[in-house]
């Protein structure tokens, strides 16, 4: 999320180092010396003064060093009064030590000792400068160069000798090496030793870097030593920072020890990424000489924000939110850092929350989870926690990021109508170099949430052992809709990966993965999410179950959009809370049904899986196996294909649908009918078994091949009435059509139509296998032709009709 921590750190250094460690030092000085010169010059003149005098100069010694000289081209005092005049004035001050070189000038002094007010009638110039070398030379030497004096320039000076108070009601200007600035109005009180700048307060500081300080006024204060100024506002290229008071506690030797900003403290920056701060409190804390950041605390409502240009011209918006903000800065090493102060770490707490948006076309688009990918949608990502802790890279770079107490994470999408949260109770994120998220890791206890969005909001949430509760609901959006479930996963931990442009790209859960999307459950040791194809695969023992069907596999693949499966590996599905059927057929019992395969596709709507791969399907005894099988649970219909060439009717399929229906007679002994075929067609409601592509039934002594061939079930009731239970999938006839090819021990019959009932144990075979009649061979008695054959499966009993035109009938029956 690209917040501006980096942009507050160079204002807040800028605010301090240049702007006080100048504007403080520079007054407090220059008022201490004004005061001591224009304090002295009246007792040293202006009391001695009777008559007009041309060109002196007065000095003070203390054990042969000169502390000050004062000097005029022309002296008046007035004897009426005495009030004194002097004419261009010029004082120089060595001080005690001989390590100073302050210089005062003026054109016009009046000194009135009734009042004892001391004023400059004209312009008054003041230099400020350090003569460290001074005891070295001779005495009043000046110093061999000029090191960064302070200049003064203000017209209106006024003192009071009996008060020692100063003040000037026009324009002061100032000016150093770095920096120069005004105000207008200065007052000195010298019992308290405060200094007020009345107004229009402005400092430009040329280097290091160029800003502009301004307030509104400013109060300078001795005990305790401290700078307030009123609404300041610092300016720097296209940044500003600004509170309704800002006050810098000095040090003993003016350097500034901290700054406290209180009131609508506000930064923002304006570029091709916009940038905005606020918070109620700001406290800054420095260190050495050069006023370096240390530490600076954000309090009261901190709010963050930043806006940019996104892939496809997208706005993106980021934004931060806490109660207190402590940001910690430290010193860098190399040649081209050394000396500079880079944030470190940030310490956020109280309720923060991290929100990164993404705009289209001017209005917010968010994408989520659970929703169909579509190009140019973005998503929208908001953390909370009740701590972060953030580590900093380059001063500027988000780099990693801690949470403390129980986070969340809500993604939503308003034209998706979906809402997602993510909680665990722990997270661990990274950032990319544009501090957006690049990596997010949860643990223990991950959660995810999704559902739909209603027309109401969460406005306050608490977070008990990493789930939502206690929420307060107002206005719109918020994930569950009454009557419709959430999607639900959960795990030990999980690992998110978020696009670069914004919004999730995938979710990896491990650890005792649970996953619910209504009536489906799953389980898995890991779950792996991706919001591009919108798929979750759960691997290592994966197992789901939905509408009472189980699915176990190596890998299962769910789309989340869809809700259609894919499984991959060892699979094997059992349906089970089944209701009898008693009126169908093979797969008409409460006894679950199993299916084996390779792997398996299933659709949720309608509710159809197809197997492939020695795919393999079995109710009670009744088998069906082919290397493709569809399955309809609700209809419990099943379509199964061979593979390989439709063969001739004595010929094998490479891989054929291979049918096993148990048949159980009264006596209760259990036959098998095997039945191979290029395919099958089957719905229970109808309990009619369609196979063709050349079809094999074998059953204890009889072969029939055909080229296609439909079985006929009896219903379950029916089968139960006359075998007992459990026994479904009973023929009741079979019809075979197509080149039909009757095997028995001691027959052979071919056909082109077969109708066998087993009621009756009959078959009735008509057509010839080149349009002819159709034939049975019997080795010991021949071969038997007619336009209709009918014959019996225990018995050698045959009929043999002729046509119409010329009807015969003949019956053969040997006795055995």
């Amino acid at each position: 999320m690209a917040l501006p921590f980096s942009r507050l750190r160079r204002w807040f250094a800028l605010g301090a180092i240049l702007m006080i460690a100048t504007v403080a030092g520079m007054y407090f000085y220059a008022r201490w010396r004004v005061h001591k010169i224009v304090h002295e010059v009246p007792a040293k003149i202006g009391l001695d003064i009777q008559q007009t005098a041309e060109g002196f100069s007065i000095s003070k010694s203390v054990e042969g060093r000169t502390l000050f000289t004062v000097s005029a081209s022309k002296a008046v005092q007035f004897k009426g009064g005495g009030r004194a005049e002097l004419h261009n004035v010029k004082i120089v001050i060595y001080g005690k030590d001989a390590g100073r070189f302050d210089r005062i000038t003026g054109d016009d002094f009046e000194y009135d000792p009734a009042s004892g007010n001391v004023s400059a009638t004209g312009t008054v110039l003041i230099d400020l400068e350090a003569n460290p070398e001074g005891m070295l030379h001779s005495d009043q030497t000046a110093p061999p160069q000029t090191r960064d004096p302070i200049h003064l320039e203000t017209n209106g000076l006024v003192f009071n000798r009996n008060t020692g108070n100063a003040s000037a009601t026009g324009k002061i200007v100032f000016q150093t090496p770095q920096a120069s600035g005004s105000a207008v109005g200065i007052e000195y009180v010298a019992k308290t030793g405060t200094m007020t700048l009345l107004s229009s307060v402005a400092l430009d500081v040329s280097r290091p870097q160029a800003l502009r300080l301004n307030a509104d006024h400013g109060v300078i204060s001795k005990q305790p030593r401290q700078v307030v100024l009123a609404a300041a506002l610092l300016t720097r290229e296209r940044q500003q920072l600004k509170s309704d008071q800002a006050t810098f506690f000095l040090r003993g030797d003016n350097t500034v020890d901290r700054i406290l900003a209180e009131g609508n403290v506000e930064s923002e920056f304006h570029g091709r990424a916009g940038a905005h701060a606020r918070s109620d409190r700001a406290e800054l804390f420095l260190s050495g000489t050069r006023n370096q950041l240390t530490t600076a605390i954000l309090s009261g409502n901190v709010q963050l924000s930043s806006q940019g240009q996104g892939q496809g011209q997208a706005a993106q918006v980021a934004e931060a939110a806490a109660g207190r903000i402590t940001l910690h800065f430290a010193g860098q090493s190399g040649s081209q850092s050394a000396g500079q102060q880079m944030l470190k770490t940030i310490h956020a707490e109280d309720g923060v929350r991290l929100v990164q948006k993404n705009s289209q076309s001017g209005a917010v688009v968010m994408s989520v989870l659970a929703s169909s990918p579509t190009k140019g949608r973005a998503q929208d990502v908001e953390m909370t926690a009740p701590v972060m802790d953030f580590i900093v890279k380059d001063g500027r770079q988000l780099e990693r990021a801690e949470t403390s107490g129980p986070p969340q994470i809500v993604i939503t999408q308003p034209d998706a109508n979906q809402k997602t949260v993510v909680t665990a109770a722990k997270f661990t994120a990274k950032f990319t170099e544009k501090n957006r998220l690049a990596t997010l890791h949860g643990e223990p206890d991950a959660r995810i949430v999704s559902g739909k969005i209603v027309d109401t909001k969460i406005v306050d949430t608490k977070i008990v052992d990493s789930k939502i509760a206690d929420s307060k609901i107002a206005g719109n959006k918020v994930a569950g809709t009454p009557g419709q479930s959430d999607r639900v996963s959960s795990s030990q931990m999980l690992d998110v990966v978020f696009r670069p442009e914004g919004g999730i790209a995938s979710i990896t859960q491990a650890g005792g993965v649970t996953y619910v999307d209504g009536t489906l459950k799953a389980w898995a040791q890991r779950g792996e999410y991706t919001a591009a194809d919108q798929l979750l695969v759960l691997s290592e023992s994966p197992r789901v179950v939905d509408n009472g069907m189980t699915t176990t596999a190596q890998t299962i693949r769910m789309n989340r959009t869809t809700g259609d499966a894919i499984a991959e590996g060892n699979v094997k599905s059992t349906y089970s809370d089944l209701k009898a059927q008693p009126d169908g057929g093979m797969l008409a019992s409460s006894d679950p049904i199993h299916v084996t395969s390779r792997s398996m596709t299933a659709h949720r709507s309608p509710a159809v899986a197809v197997y492939t791969g020695d795919a393999r399907l079995w109710q009670n005894a009744n088998v069906v196996q082919a290397p493709t099988l569809q399955f309809d649970r609700d209809h419990r219909s099943l379509v199964a294909q061979g593979m390989g060439q439709s063969p001739a009717p004595t010929q094998t399929l490479a891989q054929p649908v291979s049918t096993v229906l148990v048949q159980v007679d009264k006596s209760g002994k259990a036959t098998p009918v095997h039945i191979t075929s290029a395919r099958l067609n089957y719905t229970d409601a109808e309990r009619r078994i369609l196979l063709d592509g050349g079809v094999t039934a074998k059953g204890s002594d009889t072969t029939v091949t055909a080229q296609q061939m439909t079985v006929f079930l009896r219903s379950r009731s029916e089968s139960q009435a006359s075998v007992g239970q459990g026994t479904p999938g009973q023929v009741e006839r079979i019809v075979a059509e197509g080149k039909v090819v009757i095997t028995q021990p001691a027959r052979h019959a071919t056909g082109d139509r077969l109708v066998y009932t087993t009621a009756e144990d009959k078959f009735i075979l008509t057509g010839g296998s080149s349009g002819g009649t159709p034939s049975i061979f019997d080795a010991e008695r021949g071969k038997i032709t007619g336009d209709s054959l009918t014959f019996y499966r225990h018995d050698d009993r045959v009929l043999v009709e002729g046509r119409e035109t010329s009807p015969t009938v003949t019956r053969t029956q040997v006795a055995r």
